[in-house]
């Protein structure tokens, strides 16, 4: 079998190519044999600056999402069967409830993870996936998907007739604005073109705000809301954006902070404890989600017969090519490497 390996920071060329004996599951572990996986924003930090919230392993297999069979079983394994179609959960020992240290093991940082044609994992990090999917949407599920449901389930919840404000096309935000539309929600969106902003009213945005020519945004999003403001933001600009968000927040609203989503400077208004103790906003940082919230998503996912928005798909052998891609291209939707 093959398998990545990655030398954080090191760049394309960290990315190696590596032969390995076909590995065997241990106790409460599975084998998986790999059919697809998807980058993030992770995947990009990781490999070209090093530079992550948690340890990365030297030599590492990377990539956290990935979708595949299970082909062998280890002993005592219960939740999962031979011949299962799964997805991995990016933080296999977080079963639910609130993030911790203890939970904080993650696939393609310090766990080797799915850019692999066979990965171990344990039980506890597959999780079976929606029927009406094809292994590479699945694979772009738990990293992204998982997180954007997190945001607007995981806080004060998402209502019927609330309005949830999405930033740009990442893959984070096009999953909420899918799924808050699942919930009844208005969505209003940004984005940097007209093209952009006509894909994404076709997935049910019933806004778009061209932050390029409306460069004071949080102010259209007023009008748009009568100067009420949003219920819930799916904030992934970091410092650029974050007073911005704030300001475009209703009272008690929620702006739910992407951790590691954006390298993006700072902005030059900075009062972001004015713009917060302004407007009374709950301010939540998010870091994925459980798995517990992956299976609460799959549910609504399949009851709704939900896609994933794909960009392009790359094959294994052109792992290297995906990465340059991903990193250059703007995608709209999540950029794959496929093993079949």
């Amino acid at each position: 079998m093959k398998s990545y390996h990655i030398h954080p920071g090191a760049g394309l060329d960290g990315l190696v190519l590596r032969e390995h004996d076909m590995p065997k599951p241990g106790r409460r572990e599975v084998l998986v044999q790999v059919r697809a996986c998807s980058l993030n924003f992770r995947e990009l930090s990781i490999l070209m600056q090093g530079r992550y919230p948690l340890p990365i392993r030297p030599d590492v297999v990377p990539v956290c999402d990935g979708a595949g069979t299970v082909v062998a079983l280890g002993e005592g394994v219960t939740r999962v069967r031979e011949g299962q179609r799964v997805a991995s959960v990016v933080f296999p020992y977080w079963q639910d409830g609130p993030y911790s240290r203890e939970v904080a093991s993650q696939l393609g940082s310090f766990m080797d993870g799915m850019l692999t044609e066979y990965a171990i994992l344990p039980e506890e990090g597959v999780i079976p996936i929606p029927e009406h999917l094809s292994f590479e949407e699945a694979a772009t599920l738990p990293c992204a998907a998982v997180t954007a449901w997190n945001a607007l389930t995981g806080g004060q919840g998402l209502s019927a007739g609330q309005t949830v404000l999405t930033l740009g096309s990442g893959g984070v935000s096009l999953f909420a604005l899918q799924f808050a539309k699942l919930f009844g929600a208005r969505v209003i969106a940004t984005t940097s073109s007209a093209q952009k902003a006509t894909r994404l009213k076709a997935l049910g945005a019933d806004a778009v705000i061209n932050y390029r020519t409306t460069p004071e945004w949080h102010l259209a999003v007023r009008e748009l809301t009568e100067g009420k403001g949003v219920e819930h933001v799916i904030e992934v600009g970091g410092p650029a954006t974050i007073v911005q968000s704030i300001k475009a927040t209703c009272v008690a609203g929620e702006v739910a902070s992407i951790a590691f989503t954006s390298n993006a400077p700072a902005s030059p208004d900075n009062d972001l404890h004015g713009a917060l103790m302004g407007g009374l906003v709950m301010l939540r940082s998010i870091a994925l989600g459980s798995r517990a919230q992956f299976l609460a998503m799959n549910q609504a996912i399949t009851a709704n017969k939900m896609r994933p928005v794909i960009d392009r798909v790359f094959p294994f052998a052109e792992a290297r090519a995906a990465y340059s891609y991903y990193q250059e291209a703007q995608p709209f939707g999540k950029v794959l490497i496929s093993l079949d």
